[in-house]
């Protein structure tokens, strides 16, 4: 990279700490005022920093038009895909990629098991919204307020005798999922159907999508499914980076989850 484009591009980290005047930023970049006056010019003529009336500099509009613009065309499930397919690829298993959309939670990719036993989920189709691992994740995510007002208002079929009863037990499904980050449906929507899932967060850290593996308990158990979270977790968090244009950050090993066939 050229050692100006170098300077010019420093200087923006520095600013979004907070406005900064011309010495500051020649302290920070280890170079002459006139150097550092030319690259803030350069950068303010093309609305990246603005100068306020105290001679300070901050980050301009232009840079944040430019970062909303460029998240609304991200497309989630383009660059999900290639890791789904890979997950797919490693365990068989049918994975599914889900977001949160007017009040239901849709899936809008899905990758089909290798096993001649498959899922009737399908793209665009919501998912059954109380007992779904993607939806856990996805809701959990909500603010409290808003958590409660969209329990409150869900009807809770009994699907299986696993299902989630009433709007009670579904918030406190939701709390713990808030804390430890990932969900499962142990056999909430069909008795034979076990499913365990991550989020995929944006650049402020909110959840945005959820994916997830799903098996039948004739080709796996519901420990032998748990125990891929692990990895279910590393393609939720490539997922993100690549999403968010940030590297993957390490996670510390995530606690073995106890197979406890209850009300998911």
């Amino acid at each position: 990279m050229s050692q100006t484009v170098d300077r010019a591009l420093s200087i923006l980290p520095l600013l979004a700490e907070g406005p900064a005047n011309l010495e500051q930023v020649a302290a920070r970049l280890d170079v002459h005022k006139s150097t550092a006056l030319r690259l803030l010019r350069t950068l303010h003529e093309h609305g990246m920093v603005y100068r306020q009336a105290d001679q300070r500099y901050r980050l301009g509009a232009r840079l944040f038009a430019l970062a909303q613009q460029a998240m609304e065309n991200l497309d989630i499930r383009e660059i999900a895909h290639p890791h789904l397919a890979e997950l797919n690829a490693a365990c068989g298993h049918t994975v599914h990629l889900a977001v949160h959309e007017e009040g239901e939670v849709l899936y809008i990719d899905k990758v089909e098991s290798r096993y001649p036993v498959r899922m009737y989920s399908r793209i665009g189709k919501p998912v059954a919204i109380t007992v779904a691992a993607v939806a856990k994740l996805l809701l959990a995510d909500l603010p409290e307020p808003e958590r409660r007002a969209v329990a409150e208002r869900l009807d809770y079929p009994r699907y299986t005798s696993r299902s989630t009863p009433d709007a009670t037990a579904f918030l406190a499904e939701l709390a713990k999922v808030r804390e430890q980050g990932w969900a499962t449906d142990l056999g909430g929507h069909e008795e034979s159907i076990n499913c365990v899932a991550a989020p995929v967060r944006g650049a402020e850290g909110r959840v945005v999508a959820a994916m997830s593996v799903s098996a039948p308990n004739v080709v796996v158990s519901a420990d032998e499914l748990l125990s891929l979270l692990p990895r279910v977790r590393r393609t939720a968090e490539a997922i993100s980076a690549e999403y968010t244009g940030q590297p993957a950050r390490p996670q510390h090993p995530p606690q073995q989850p106890r197979n406890k066939r209850a009300a998911p």
